[in-house]
């Protein structure tokens, strides 16, 4: 049986759309006004750019004047397989970036109009090689390094001028071929996980309040299925883990649910972990008001749905195509108002976006839209 996996099948599906396999047209009309932005990590090669977007209100996207914006280090140009390549810090004044091809982390203050400028100084150095994932809460910040040789968790910290300094004593070294594709806190700042695809375990740290990691009893915990990937606390409860396992071979992916005790330690929750009977499902987003789950399933080109119970557990309520004829679908994010879900479409370079109503998903006529030529793009960020 051959196991898919979500780094090796993206890098194959970049190959066929630079080969010329393009989306539809997804051209956006400024007829509707301007509600918010969106933004891309494009990991081009030599230069890393980020993609940006005015969002309408009708779910259109235009691109932003300028746009794409330099980050400041270099991205690979090929496909790279991770949750977090781009987040944005919650009082929306700052981006920050994965910046693989060059080791670093960038960080762009986003102006009153959606454009993008480096902040002062340059990108700094991710702590180790490769870095694939950030996390944030307040002005504390988590990369996950993925590169053999130098694959760790560190901690930085963001202060008011956008420039990140990193903390003593905060690295966390993982061993070679752990190959992590996620680090995430929970709502409240306390927890910080990690997920290590290639040994199918699952890091978990208590945060404390000098920043630094402390982990739980039994930390790495094994997986519930081979590749745990994306990963999602609840929005309503910082003590349910929810985490995708995207390596079981094909129509076998599941989603793992999980309670995050006081000092770490994650239990099963129910009859966890529950299928979804799609391949590879690596990537996670939970409705605002935690009771829908979605996961792209980047081989079966398409996103699963669940509902949640009070308790976590998952029914699943079906899946919706993404209806392009290039699979390869990555990073998934809601929008503000939870009403639009916003998928990189990395097989067709193109940014795929959905209506949202309930548990249901119905995607937009507009969608998809292009994203610029040569991207490899990984990370969406939504504000």
């Amino acid at each position: 049986m051959r196991v898919f996996t979500c780094v090796a099948l993206t890098i194959g599906l970049l190959a066929l759309a630079a080969a010329g396999v393009s989306p539809g047209a997804g051209t956006a009309s400024a007829a509707t006004g301007v509600v918010g932005h969106l933004y891309v990590n494009d990991n081009t090669a030599g230069t890393n750019t980020i993609a940006a977007f005015d969002r309408h209100a009708d779910g259109t996207l235009t691109p932003l004047h300028g746009s794409p914006f330099a980050a400041g280090g270099a991205g690979t140009g090929t496909g790279i397989g991770s949750q977090g390549a781009l987040q944005v810090t919650s009082d929306g004044n700052y981006l920050l970036a994965v910046d693989a091809g060059s080791n670093q982390i960038s960080v762009l203050r986003i102006n009153s109009d959606g454009e993008l400028r480096p902040v002062g100084g340059g990108p700094v150095s991710s702590g180790g090689l490769e870095p694939v994932s950030i996390a944030v809460h307040d002005d504390l910040v988590y990369v996950a390094n993925a590169g053999d040789g130098g694959s760790n968790y560190t901690g930085f910290t963001l202060n008011p001028g956008g420039h990140l300094r990193p903390i003593a004593g905060s690295t966390v070294a993982l061993p070679a071929g752990s190959s992590p594709g996620d680090v995430l806190f929970n709502g409240d700042g306390t927890r910080l996980i990690g997920a290590e695809v290639g040994p199918s375990v699952i890091d978990s740290f208590v945060v404390g309040a000098n920043g630094l990691l402390t982990a739980a009893p039994g930390s790495p915990f094994a997986a519930q299925g081979p590749g745990p990937f994306g990963s999602e606390f609840r929005p309503t409860d910082p003590t349910q883990l929810f985490v995708s396992n995207a390596h079981g071979g094909p129509g076998n992916g599941t989603v793992s649910a999980f309670s995050d005790g006081s000092d770490g330690t994650l239990t099963s929750i129910a009859s966890s972990p529950f299928p979804d009977f799609q391949t590879a499902p690596c990537w996670v987003e939970i409705s605002h008001d935690g009771q829908f789950l979605f996961t792209v399933n980047t081989a079966s080109n398409s996103i699963s749905r669940y509902a949640i119970a009070g308790d976590g557990s998952l029914s699943l309520l079906g899946s919706t195509s993404l209806g392009s004829t290039s699979v390869g679908a990555e990073d998934a994010r809601l929008g503000p108002n939870g009403g639009t879900l916003w998928v990189v479409d990395t097989g067709a370079r193109a940014v795929s976006a959905f209506a949202v109503d309930g548990g249901n998903l119905t995607q937009l006529p507009s969608s998809p839209t292009p994203l610029p030529a040569g991207s490899a793009p990984f990370g969406i960020v939504v504000t």
